[in-house]
């Protein structure tokens, strides 16, 4: 992207350059928290309490239907224990779908977006070796 009334690359030192990548990283970042909304801490708590809920329910459904099973048909192994052990695994499972597709649909709109690389590659921490600090505390 060439900044609005330049001449293109010409007549540009390499600090104006990295300067104007700097400046359009930032105004993307800008850009993708406006489009996501405000999320807060709330957001995070939510999503941890949902992957929870989704191994939690298929456990504990399956551990019901265990302890029913143990009580109509005594077999030497548990139904209670075996089951338990499915419902959790199911839930994982699940759990572990939800977040893929979660994470695939934020890579999408990363590359839709133009922003292929990290917020840490976009300010040249990962290129130059540069910390947080090195951009005055990473503001």
């Amino acid at each position: 992207m060439m900044v609005a009334g330049t001449g293109g690359e010409k007549g540009r030192t390499s600090g104006q350059r990295d300067f104007e990548r700097r400046l359009e990283a930032r105004q993307r970042r800008k850009l993708r928290a406006l489009r996501q909304g405000d999320r807060s801490v709330w957001f995070g708590i939510g999503t941890f309490g949902l992957v929870g809920w989704s191994v939690t329910i298929p456990a504990v459904a399956l551990t019901a239907l265990g302890v029913w099973l143990d009580g109509r048909w005594p077999v030497p192994f548990s139904w209670t224990l075996t089951l338990l052990v499915i419902g959790v695994m199911l839930g994982c499972l699940n759990a572990w779908l939800w977040v893929s597709k979660e994470r695939s649909i934020i890579e999408r709109e990363l590359r839709e977006g133009g922003e292929g690389t990290s917020p840490a590659k976009e300010r040249g921490e990962e290129e130059a070796g540069n910390g947080p600090a090195s951009e005055g505390g990473g503001q």
